[in-house]
C-alpha cells in the first residue's frame, strides 16, 4: 500500500494523540493534578499497576518505548515534583527502584477516573472484536518500527 499526503497513518496517529492530550488537559480534576503531565500520569499508573513488583527506569524505557536519556529526564522531573522517589535495592547499590509518593497515590484516584472516562469515549461504538483488531494493528506497527530501527542501527 502506498502512503499519500492526504491519508497518512503517522499523521492520523499524531492528530489522535494531540486530541487525547487536549481532552485529558480539559477534564474535570485536571486542575488538581496540574503538576502531572500526560506522560507522568501514564508512568504513575504503570508503577501502581505493578503492585509489589519493583519498577526500574529501564522498565519505563521498555514499556513506553523511550530512550534512556528521555526516561532519565522524566524520572528526574517526577522526583523534583514529589511524584516518585528512587529507593536503593538491597544487594545492588547501583540499582534504584521507582516508588510512588503519598502525593502521587492521592492523585492516582483522580487520574484513574479520567483515564477510564477517556478510554470509554475512545472505545465508544467499537465491538470487542474491532478493539482487539485495533490493538493487533497497533502492535504490528510498533513491531515494524522496532525492526526498522534495529536494521538502521546495523547499517
Amino acid at each position: 500500500m502506498e502512503a499519500s499526503l492526504e491519508r497518512s497513518i503517522g499523521n492520523e496517529i499524531r492528530v489522535l494523540s494531540n486530541m487525547i492530550h487536549r481532552t485529558l488537559a480539559n477534564m474535570p480534576g485536571t486542575k488538581q493534578i496540574e503538576a502531572v503531565t500526560g506522560t507522568n500520569a501514564w508512568i504513575i499508573g504503570y508503577i501502581a499497576q505493578q503492585g509489589d513488583s519493583n519498577v526500574y527506569q529501564r522498565d519505563l524505557e521498555q514499556k513506553f518505548g523511550i530512550t534512556r536519556s528521555t526516561a532519565s529526564k522524566v524520572v528526574n522531573l517526577m522526583v523534583q515534583k514529589g511524584l516518585i522517589v528512587r529507593e536503593k535495592v538491597p544487594g545492588d547499590a547501583r540499582l534504584k527502584k521507582l516508588v510512588l509518593t503519598d502525593r502521587s497515590c492521592e492523585l492516582l484516584g483522580l487520574m484513574k477516573e479520567g483515564f477510564l472516562d477517556l478510554e470509554g469515549t475512545l472505545a465508544d461504538g467499537f465491538s470487542e472484536e474491532e478493539l482487539n483488531q485495533f490493538f493487533e494493528y497497533v502492535n504490528r506497527m510498533q513491531n515494524n518500527l522496532k525492526i526498522k530501527m534495529r536494521e538502521e542501527r546495523h547499517v
